[in-house]
């Protein structure tokens, strides 16, 4: 055979080859026929679903700065309230105080400038001079404690109202944070959104599919470590009744800083799911890794929270056989993925 004979056929072959490959492709992904060759220097398919990931992951971080900047507002501004009715209380007290010290000093006038006390003392009767005496005793008494009441009350509403700018300064310093937050969720969620807008039909598809395969390819590489073979602890039964609440709400939106009824984000169901089952925890979920206790994911059990990436910045519930419950990122609805689908930080028990 010729040089020339054997460059066609293996050309041949090579068509045939990538033509395999193309009809492969098409298959798997439900078009007809093969998507255009990306322009030289565009990025591929699999770049930019990475790169909404990432965009997404920012927002969940950014998302759960927005919460934890929203749950201490909430708790600041229920310490403004009750300083509020303290202060309401120590005028009060300080009336009531000024009233007595009146009454005293106009019964005093009354008397011609010397207490009843001290004209019994004057009395030439012993048993009146030492009645009178002790009266005195008793009257100065009254007046020191009366002064003291006074001087502590007027204190504590001097502290009252420092507290209170503490805790407005506070209040404004978590606005601030709370709008930053805002603005970078809505940021990085209209950039991911520009991204996905920018691809065809055929592509949005295969994208899906792309998430998918990623996840699937995380979720066997953990089981293939065997950590189902130790995975077989039973859930509590708060435990339960958490992770009825959470897959009860499989198809709802992810919404962020939602709490529900009809829509959440990563740690607003895992919070509401507890709350269900009568455990108040952290409302976000880096303060769900810090405040709730660790367990070994060889411990793990149903009901118990998975905190991923190193940044903390999405949770979802373990609800057995190697799956969890989360709300994964705006676009998508609340629903099962494998628990080692994303990369674990740390597993915490809120009923510990």
């Amino acid at each position: 055979m010729g040089t020339v004979e054997r460059r066609r056929r293996g050309a041949s072959a090579l068509t045939l080859l990538c033509a395999t490959a193309l009809l492969a492709v098409s298959a798997m992904t439900g078009v007809a026929q093969a998507a255009p060759m990306p322009e030289p220097g565009a990025k591929s398919l699999e770049q930019v679903r990475q790169e909404i990931d990432e965009l997404y992951r920012q927002a969940g971080t950014a998302t759960d700065a927005y919460n934890l900047a929203e749950s201490e507002a909430k708790a600041q501004s229920a310490k403004i309230v009750e300083i509020a009715k303290q202060v309401v209380a120590g005028q009060d007290r300080i009336t009531a105080l000024k009233n007595r010290a009146g009454a005293a000093a106009r019964a005093q006038y009354r008397s011609g400038g010397m207490p009843a006390g001290a004209r019994l003392a004057l009395s030439g009767t012993p048993s009146q001079f030492l009645d009178g005496a002790d009266r005195i005793r008793q009257g100065e008494k009254a007046t020191t404690d009366l002064l003291s009441e006074m001087n502590r009350t007027q204190s504590d509403l001097q502290q009252y109202a420092k507290d209170a700018s503490a805790q407005w300064e506070k209040l404004e310093a978590n606005r601030i944070k709370q709008e930053n937050a805002k603005k970078q969720i809505e940021e990085k969620i209209k950039s991911a959104e520009s991204l996905e807008s920018k691809l065809e039909a055929e592509e949005k598809a295969r994208l899906i599919q792309l998430e998918q395969e990623a996840q699937y390819k995380a979720q066997t590489a953990w089981l293939s470590s065997g950590v189902l073979k130790e995975l077989n602890s039973s859930a509590s039964e708060s435990g339960k009744k958490a992770v009825r609440y959470a897959t009860a709400q499989m198809g709802k939106p992810y919404v962020w800083g939602a709490e529900g009824p009809d829509s959440f984000d990563c740690s607003g169901l895992t919070s509401q799911a507890w709350r269900a089952a009568g455990k108040g925890i952290p409302r976000t979920s880096q303060e769900q890794l810090r405040l709730l206790p660790k367990v070994a994911i060889k411990d793990m059990r149903p009901g118990d929270l998975i905190i991923y990436f190193d940044d903390a910045s999405h949770v979802g519930m373990y609800v057995g056989d190697g799956a969890m419950v989360h709300a994964p990122r705006p676009g998508r609805s609340v629903t099962l993925a494998g628990a080692g689908s994303m990369p674990i930080k740390a597993v915490v028990r809120p009923d510990a």
